[in-house]
This record gives C-alpha cells, structure tokens and sequence, in this order.
C-alpha cells in the first residue's frame, strides 16, 4: 500500500468516495471511476447479484483493476443486515435474521452467532465491510423506513444486541457499520422521499437515541453512518446531522470519542439531493467531517460529487489536511480489513452453536446443517404469539384457508425475494386440506369481493398481513376488516408488528418480523402445534 504522502491530492479525493454501479460485472461506470477516479470504495446491492459464486470473481475483478491502476485497495461493501434486507439472497449465503426478529428472542448470544455466520460468508466472496448493524431505537410505530431493521424500541436492548452484532461480525474481519447517527427510529417520514426532523431535548436524546452508538463506540465498532436527520438540540441550524459539523465532529468525534469512519447515508436520497444537490452535499459533508461519501447510483453525481469535494480543496473551502486525516483514517482502516483472508478466522460452522431453548422441532423438517439449525432455533424463539382466543393450534379435522400477500414492488428498504415460501405451501406438508388465496399487498376492492365468496365455507382462515411502510396498506386493512363479519380471524403479521393497531383486535394475532423461509417453516409447525414459540414482542402495541 502506497504511504499517503506519496498520493496526489486527486488520489486522496478519491480515496473518500464509496459508489454503486448497476451491473453484475466491471461496467463502464464502475471501471471508470476506479481507473479515472481513484474511488476507495464500492458498494453492491441486487443488481450486482447473479449468485456468490460470480459476485466472488466480480470483488477479485475490481480488486485487481484497482491494483492494476496503481490505487489502494477498494473497501468493498453491502447493506447485508439480514431478514428483510439482504442484498445477497442466492444460495450460498445464509439468511439470517433481521434484528427485530432478533430482539424478540431477548438472546444477543443468537445476534452474535448470526453475525459471526454472515461476516465469514461475505468475508469469503471479498466483501470487507457491512453497513450494519441498525442501532436506530425504533419507537415510533409509524416509522416507514426503520420498522424491523431495529432490535426494538428499547435502548438499553437495541444496544446489547448491537454490541453482539459488531462483535461477531469484527471477529470475521468484516468492519461493522452502527447506523444510522444519531438516531432515525423515531421518525414518521423516510429521508429517502424527504427531511426528517427529531425534536427531542438532549436529554432524551441521550437516554435514548444516543445510547446504542455510545455503546457502539465502546466496543471499538470500525464505521459509522450519518442520518439525513435534523436535530435541533443539537444542531439549532435547519441542516440534516450528515451536513453539520456541531453532530459530526462536535457531538460524534469530540464529546462521544470515535476514531473511526464516519461515512455518509446515501447522498442521492432526496432529503439531500433536492435541497442541497449531491456535489455541494459532498462538499458539506467533508467539511462537518465525514470521511467516506455514499454516492450509490448515478455517475454523473459520482463525478460530482469528486470534481466538488477536489475543487473544495482547490479554492481553499476546505483544507487539504481535513483531506489528509480522512485519507489516513481510511487507510488504517484498509490495512487492517481489505483483502484480509478469513482462514485464520474461526468458522461459525465449526464453533460452539448457540445454546437451544427447549423446543425441538418435527422430525419431517428438520434441519440438518449447523446454520440451518441455528435459523430454526432463532425462528423458534422469536415467533410472537400476542394473544390467542383459542384458535391455535389448528384444528387437523378442520380446512384452512390461507391469505398471502407477495412482494412484488422493490424498494429501498424491500426487495422481493430470489426464493420464497408461502405459509400455505409450508402448511400444506403438515395439514391435507390447505387452501391458498396469494393477493398483492395492495389488494383491490375487486380482490376482496372474490376472496370473501371463495373463503365463505372456511372453518379455519389464516390472514398474513405485510407492510414495509408505516401503515398497512388500505386494501389489505379492507380484507381483514371485511373477514371478520363472518369469521374468527388468525392473523400473522409477516412484519410489521404494529399492523394490529389498525385492524379490529382478530381472534389471534402472532408476530413473525419476517417472511423468511426459515420463519415460515417453524410458522406452520407453531400453528399446527408442534412448536411453542418463546419470542416476546420487542416493541409496545398501543
């Protein structure tokens, strides 16, 4: 690795820019910027993603094209934070938890074993860094951007399980990201779309908001990601925390003490982009003293957002030596993470799994490979069942009649899935008689009609309900209220928990957080009786 005084001021610039290209191999944009542009960091989401086995030859191949054009070597990166947002979600990569799934089970021993499966999995295809773990607190049941990506809505958990995170996934030479500073959780709008203000004075902010990154801190996590948050006990100026140098420096490195990265939330994202413009956003963001700038997307601000933060530098805006610090911290952290081989390392695989509660599941499914078994034990354990008038477990001399709705929208937050399994499909192995009703999850009112005559002979009906928004969809509420005229409803939140506050209290109502295979799977067997799920609800209906 070349010393840094030996890098020109364009290789430094470089060197703090993080981007995305849009194809599954080394494309133009992304070939461009490495060889043109010096950039230090890449980002995969989806689309770079045909299977691991090719996402491992794309990571070696932007590697070698880096050391090809003389740079540094690239910091590879993926938002992996498992459950409902996972980037890679071909076979090869086990499909751990999201973290409220997580934080239902009350267990941060089964956060750290997942992360410590997931670090050395993305340490084996040339991935070095995970923009995660979620440390948001989300307390605010309208919050459609944060949701199931946080533990729960209590500090002092949402930090436990963080540090577990953090640990397990550094233990596989994978630098964890704690995000998103100081605090998204509670917030009803999503910076993706717009600003964001959180109101609270500082001492709230502490109890709350700040603790987990505290926490963080503490256990020595590698990164952390700004918010595209205003917060003006912090900030009385109308300026999200990625642009203010009172939250970045004065709160994030001098009273709170990281030495770490500081990297940026998506520049793009329109609480950003349309006030402020991603190359003066990129300017602001070195000068309230960020090192790395997230710019996912489009080339054309990519170049923007270098040519801004070099012409900065240029005019004296901002001063070379702001440049240089950052650049160092970057290359401490490359020379203790990327292109670290994982050999060394001790596999999940071959490590202590994490203790089991007391359930075990049926013979017909169960898992035989050590991650699969980690998965069930989790799913066991975090399956909420919040109240239940006497519906479960099914009735087997009685039909069932199953409502699922699909993901087909892809957003930034969800993603329909490479390979799913519906509830009816699951249940169906267990149960003769399993009829299926699969409906988007914004039904129209023409869909609910021909539900209502199809499910009318029914004697057991099964409502799952899926929301990544702050509220269920309208249509979806329709059915459920239009259901329950003539049926005692089971209704199974795939996860959003907080769906029940706007529905008409059903006959049961049980959490999943997730509609993951493996969830799904130990989902039938709770609902036909041969598991007892032990999850508590990690958030307050109320």
């Amino acid at each position: 690795m070349k010393p840094l005084n030996d890098l020109t001021l364009e290789q430094k610039v470089g060197q703090l820019l993080m981007c995305g290209f849009h194809s599954q191999h080394a494309d133009e944009q992304i070939t461009r910027l490495i060889r043109d542009y010096h950039v230090g960091g890449v980002i995969y989401f989806r689309r770079n993603v045909e299977s691991v086995d090719q996402l491992t030859r794309l990571s070696a191949e932007l590697q070698d094209m880096a050391a090809e054009a003389g740079a540094l070597p690239l910091m590879i990166s993926v938002d992996q934070e498992g459950g409902m947002v996972a980037r890679i979600d071909q076979e090869g990569m086990t499909q751990v938890p999201g973290n409220m799934a997580l934080g239902a089970t009350g267990n941060p021993e089964y956060t750290l074993e997942c992360a410590r499966i997931l670090g050395h999995e993305l340490k084996s295809i040339g991935i070095d860094m995970n923009l995660a773990p979620v440390v948001d607190v989300n307390n605010n049941p309208l919050n459609p951007v944060i949701g199931v990506r946080s533990y729960g809505e209590h500090a002092e958990s949402v930090a436990a399980h963080g540090i577990a995170a953090i640990t397990g996934y550094q233990s596989q030479g994978i630098a964890a990201t704690a995000k998103h500073f100081p605090g998204h959780g509670d917030t009803a709008v999503d910076s993706h779309l717009g600003m964001v203000t959180v109101p609270h004075d500082r001492n709230r902010l502490e109890q709350m908001e700040l603790l987990p990154f505290r926490k963080a801190i503490e256990a020595g996590v590698d990164a952390i990601m700004t918010a595209h948050v205003m917060f003006p006990s912090i900030e009385p100026e109308p300026i999200p925390a990625t642009l203010s140098h009172k939250v970045l420096t004065g709160l994030l490195r001098e009273e709170m003490g990281f030495e770490g990265i500081i990297i940026t939330d998506c520049l793009e994202m329109h609480a950003i982009s349309k006030p402020y413009g991603v190359a003066e956003a990129a300017v602001r963001a070195v000068e309230a003293g960020a090192d790395l700038i997230l710019v996912s997307h489009t080339l054309q601000d990519q170049v923007a957002a270098l040519e801004g933060i070099y012409e900065a530098v240029r005019t004296g805006r901002i001063s070379e030596e702001v440049i240089h610090q950052a650049v160092k911290r970057i290359m401490t952290w490359k020379r203790k993470r990327c292109g670290q081989q994982n050999d060394h390392l001790v596999s999940p695989k071959a490590s202590e799994t994490v203790e089991a509660t007391d359930v075990e599941p049926v013979d017909c499914t169960k898992p035989t490979e050590p991650n699969e078994l980690t998965l069930f034990k989790i799913a066991s354990s975090s399956i909420t069942i919040v109240h239940n008038d006497g519906l479960l477990p099914l009735d087997p001399e009685k039909g069932v009649y199953v409502i699922w709705p699909e993901v087909v929208q892809r957003t930034e937050v969800d993603e329909p899935w490479s390979h799913t399994e519906s509830l009816g499909m699951a249940l169906s192995q267990l149960r003769g008689r399993v009829r299926e009703h699969k409906i988007t999850t914004q039904p129209t009112y023409d869909e609910t009609d021909r539900i209502l005559a199809d499910v009318s002979d029914s004697e057991q009906v099964i409502v799952c309900t899926y929301t990544s928004a702050g509220h269920l969809p309208k249509g979806q509420q329709f059915l459920v209220e239009k259901l329950s005229k003539n049926h005692s409803l089971i209704v199974i939140a795939l996860r959003n928990p907080y769906d029940l506050l706007e529905i008409s209290r059903p006959g049961s109502y049980v959490c999943t957080y997730e509609n993951t295979p493996a969830v799904v799977r130990v989902l039938s067997h709770v609902l036909t009786g041969g598991l007892q799920p032990t999850g508590s609800l990690p958030v307050r209906l109320r």
